[in-house]
């Protein structure tokens, strides 16, 4: 079993038609992130590996039935899967059968009325203020990489983005930005993200300096490698390293905490839970509704120092 706690079957076969054809769909029509239908492969292969071992297959759907998909999740607890995973697979398992049905594959849904394991509640993890101000100061050598980490990271921070969503921006993209910039965000689902005037400046210096990356033919990617090819998440998780580490954080520092991090703040400031849902794209209010632990965090801490009825107030009552 990995360090995720994602069980590694020896050998786990690729999911057979009609499954591939689903995750095809899912990249041209839906257009899912390649780290999602990565995901999802695994899934459904890791699936159709537990099925083979009982002459079985996502080949021929009609003859699977709900103990098939209970004896998948009982083993999969058995090899000490993490409940996120679980969760992940059964969400799998739920839209590739959607899909079937919906084609006429499949007459009945096995994963239908299954629920996921509850999950325990994790809250993101934030930097304060401080941190994210002394992260976007660090002291980089002004060189072409350096004008890129920092572009990048005032970037992630300053507009709340996934680092997908940074990494998969062109050169074009930029181009017709003014105090926004349109971000392709989920389910290819678009919006405006607002660039701050240090993010403008940021990224007006990188540009200057873009091209001592050697950028490969017709490469469009606006923050690349050393190879001139588009930045992977890989890379940009070291620069968010290295960044945290020149800026003197005890604490690791990834790049979506850069996103969790702008929203805590802008409810700490008070914007409209709302608002904050639009900035990050969000599908759902519940999902922007996880930041208000953090909001409510703030809150206490202030009441706590300076209520003077508060238990940690600094204010005692004279008599």
């Amino acid at each position: 079993m990995s360090s995720t706690g994602e069980p590694r079957p020896p050998q786990t076969p690729s999911p057979p038609e009609p499954a591939a054809s689903f995750l095809t769909r899912l990249s041209a029509e839906k257009g899912y992130s390649q780290a999602t239908l990565d995901a999802y492969g695994r899934d459904l292969a890791q699936f159709e590996a537990y099925l083979q071992k009982r002459s079985k297959s996502l080949a021929a759907p009609d003859e699977l039935t709900r103990r098939d998909v209970q004896g998948y999740l009982a083993d999969l607890h058995r090899q000490g899967a993490a409940k996120t995973s679980v969760a992940r697979k059964l969400s799998a398992l739920r839209s590739l059968f959607k899909d079937l049905m919906r084609r006429g594959l499949a007459r009945s849904n096995p994963v239908a009325g299954l629920k996921n394991p509850k999950q325990p509640k994790v809250h993101p993890r934030a930097l304060n203020v401080d941190q994210v101000m002394a992260l976007l100061e660090a002291k980089v050598i002004p060189d072409p990489e350096g004008l890129r980490d920092m572009a990048l990271a005032e970037l992630l921070y300053g507009s709340g983005l996934r680092i997908s969503e940074a990494l998969s921006l062109n050169v074009d993209d930029l181009d017709r930005a003014g105090q926004s910039l349109p971000i392709r965000g989920k389910g290819s689902k678009e919006r405006l993200a607002v660039l701050t005037p240090v993010s403008r400046a940021r990224l007006h210096r990188y540009m200057e300096q873009r091209g001592a990356f050697e950028p490969a033919d017709g490469e469009p990617a606006l923050f690349l490698g050393l190879r001139g090819k588009r930045l992977d998440r890989r890379q940009a998780a070291r620069i968010l390293e290295k960044l945290a580490a020149l800026a003197g954080l005890p604490q690791h520092v990834h790049p979506h905490m850069l996103r969790h991090s702008f929203a805590s703040h802008m409810l700490q400031a008070g914007a409209d839970l709302r608002g904050v849902q639009e900035l990050l794209g969000h599908e759902r209010l519940s999902t922007t509704q996880r930041y208000t632990h953090l909001d409510m965090q703030h809150v206490m801490r202030v009441y706590d120092n300076c209520h003077p009825k508060a238990g940690g107030s600094k204010t005692n009552d004279k008599k």
